[in-house]
């Protein structure tokens, strides 16, 4: 028999829950697990169990621990560690780890140390199985875990890092915003190119050079975000405050258009580079 012995009653009662979800009501009959009245530990009985049970049981145990749990201890650690208390951003700094966690972060997977974590902790947890053994889960997290510990601090630092990126990113975005409030449109349309090369275009299609760009900057922007502001493209576009904007590009997702987006909001319409020669060559037929 192996029994787990929890510190915290609810902890022991939601693993029950799990392993039992996943087991076969037929071989619940035959009381192969039990929880007992105080609810703090869970006893397997090993003897005569099949085969198949006791590795749903062990896969049972490792996605409670690596699944389930892991919220709770990415909580603390956010909590405990780097004192982040508040709910709302515990969710926000949640939603990074978990997208590095899904894949859908490589960018910062890069950061991150290379472990593989399921084959460790199914490892302790194996060990512990292998015979008759009662012990202690809290003690076993502790002791045994520590290598799957690590990582998840690692997750949490690095979505750390990218939340206060982000919330900078925010700023910046909404002091750009505000420059714009109020200030009068240089030019009513502007058509951008953000291709190989970046080009500035009026709105009769009449291609605006650099050095004009250049002087029509206004210097606020450079002297206060120097570091922040792109002065080939957003300063210039600051400084026009269009009311309209034709973005032309074939790759939508890139940063520097998600930022002109974020400041500009419904001005800007976004389409492929090859519809800007469609629509001079339209603006070229009405002229003639």
């Amino acid at each position: 028999m192996i029994e787990i012995i929890f510190q915290k009653d609810h902890d022991a009662r939601r693993m029950y829950g799990h392993i039992i979800g996943q087991l076969p009501e037929v071989q619940l009959e035959n009381g192969i697990i039990q929880i007992d009245k105080d609810r703090k530990i869970i006893k397997i009985l090993t003897k005569n169990m099949p085969k198949t049970a006791f590795h749903t049981i062990k896969e049972s145990v490792y996605e409670f621990i690596a699944l389930k749990k892991r919220d709770d201890w990415f909580r603390e650690i956010l909590s405990e560690r780097f004192f982040y208390t508040d709910p709302n951003e515990q969710e926000q700094i949640l939603e990074i780890i978990y997208s590095v966690i899904e894949g859908s972060r490589e960018d910062l997977a890069n950061f991150l140390q290379e472990t593989d974590e399921k084959k460790y902790v199914f490892q302790a947890i194996d060990e512990f199985f292998k015979g008759s053994v009662s012990f202690s889960f809290d003690s076993f997290v502790v002791f045994r875990l520590k290598p799957f510990f690590d990582k998840l601090q690692n997750y949490v630092e690095v979505a750390i890092d990218e939340y206060k990126l982000e919330q900078e990113y925010q700023m910046f975005v909404q002091t750009l915003r505000e420059f714009l409030l109020g200030r009068p449109a240089q030019q009513e349309t502007i058509h951008l190119i953000l291709d190989e090369e970046t080009a500035f275009y009026n709105y009769n299609f009449i291609e605006m050079k650099r050095n004009e760009l250049i002087k029509g900057i206004d210097r606020k922007l450079l002297g206060n975000h120097p570091i922040y502001v792109d002065s080939v493209t957003i300063a210039p576009l600051l400084s026009m405050a269009p009311s309209n904007i034709y973005l032309y590009t074939n790759q939508p997702e890139q940063p520097l258009v998600r930022t002109i987006r974020n400041i500009f909001e419904e001005r800007v319409k976004i389409s492929p580079v090859t519809a800007f020669l469609k629509n001079k060559q339209l603006q070229n037929e009405k002229v003639q």
